[in-house]
């Protein structure tokens, strides 16, 4: 049975290709449940209401012109276009890329603590739907 070992994963945010710069990323959706039981029913049933999706990134922070700080601190506030592939490769149904706009809810320009890396852990939620690619 195939699996996969996350080292080369491609991140595009607002079209700025940021995967040397990524640590960690996790793309997420769930689903509001809402309740049908009627009257009678010995049980609860439901069914899925409206999607949430959301992406979580954890940068290493970089303040050169067309890096991580230059392509997300402008988008503060925005919805920004998103693509997300376990590998830094051609799409197929082995890698299938994930398109969505982000809404850039937060920032933080500088985190960490003496002697350790600068990185951002950030989570945006997702305005819409993702779409999955396999060609």
């Amino acid at each position: 049975m195939p699996r996969l070992v996350l080292t080369n994963c491609y991140v595009s945010v607002g079209g700025t290709d940021l995967s040397d710069h990524v640590a960690a990323v996790s793309l997420e959706t769930s689903y509001e449940i809402i309740d049908t039981t009627a009257l009678g029913s010995t049980a609860r049933t439901r069914i899925a209401g409206l999607a949430d999706n959301q992406v979580t990134f954890e940068f290493h922070q970089d303040f050169a012109s067309g890096s991580v700080e230059a392509t997300i601190y402008p988008l503060l506030g925005t919805r920004t276009a998103c693509i997300v592939k376990p590998v830094n490769t051609t799409t197929s149904a082995t890698n299938p890329a994930y398109s969505f706009q982000a809404l850039i809810s937060e920032w933080r320009p500088i985190s960490g603590s003496v002697g350790t890396l600068a990185t951002i852990p950030v989570t945006f939620p997702i305005s819409g739907v993702i779409t999955k690619a396999t060609i």
